[in-house]
């Protein structure tokens, strides 16, 4: 008897020690996941025409890894993606990844097709929300249209951004590519997209905002529309 009961406690104490070293070898206070980030965009953040280890979201991935930030970005963008595009692929989207936070660069196409302000505002403060509702933090990347689009449009365009980031409250880059747009040699042939030179001042122009992002910087200053 007395054998038969210190054998099964025996048995029970091993198995115990077994369920506990798997916790134990984990690191403390680290997530075993890292955490993601997602980059819903069009052929900007797709890398057009350049390779995609060149473009700003691989330079992104790789400055994050650099600094030891384990954090996954996922990019999600499409070439010629619309704003409608982004909205009707995004829950599924929030849905398979999960990010904690959630980088939007869409609009441009929008803007080259002339679809109308309105409904660019209304496709991006659902995405907005739809992200926020799954626990996921926004990043809004604005564009703006050229001129010759006409003064009205240009300027009805680029007060979108504002006005969405500002009733949501989310941080916003008021013009994505503002350091290449007027720079010789930062733009391809076609004369939207930037070159693979580009890509590092694009990265360093939404960095700061970034950084807010992911709570490293609470200077906002810069991020508020």
């Amino acid at each position: 008897m007395t054998t038969v009961f210190f054998r099964q406690l025996y048995l029970r104490f091993g198995l115990c020690l077994l369920l506990l070293v798997p916790l134990m070898s984990a690191p403390l206070g680290r997530a075993q996941a890292a955490d993601k980030l997602l980059v819903l965009g069009d052929s900007i953040s797709a890398a057009y025409g350049i390779d995609e280890s060149q473009g700003w979201v691989q330079l992104l991935r790789d400055r994050l890894e650099k600094g030891g930030e384990p954090i996954e970005v996922v990019n999600a963008s499409i070439s010629g993606e619309t704003s409608s595009g982004g909205l009707a692929r995004l829950p599924r989207l929030l849905q398979e990844h999960q990010p904690r936070w959630l980088i939007v660069e869409l609009g441009g196409n929008d803007g080259l097709r002339g679809y109308p302000p309105v409904a660019l505002q209304r496709n991006l403060q659902q995405m907005v929300k739809l992200a926020e509702k799954a626990g996921a933090e926004v990043l809004l990347l604005g564009m703006r249209m050229p001129p010759n689009y006409g003064r009205a449009y240009t300027e009805a365009f680029a007060a979108v951004y504002p006005k969405v980031a500002k009733a949501a409250q989310v941080p916003l880059v008021s013009f994505f590519l503002e350091p290449v747009a007027l720079l010789e040699g930062t733009m391809q042939s076609d004369g939207i997209h930037p070159t693979a030179a580009a890509q590092p001042a694009l990265l360093d122009h939404v960095w700061p905002c970034i950084q807010v992002l992911l709570g490293q910087s609470v200077d906002e200053q810069s991020c508020t529309p």
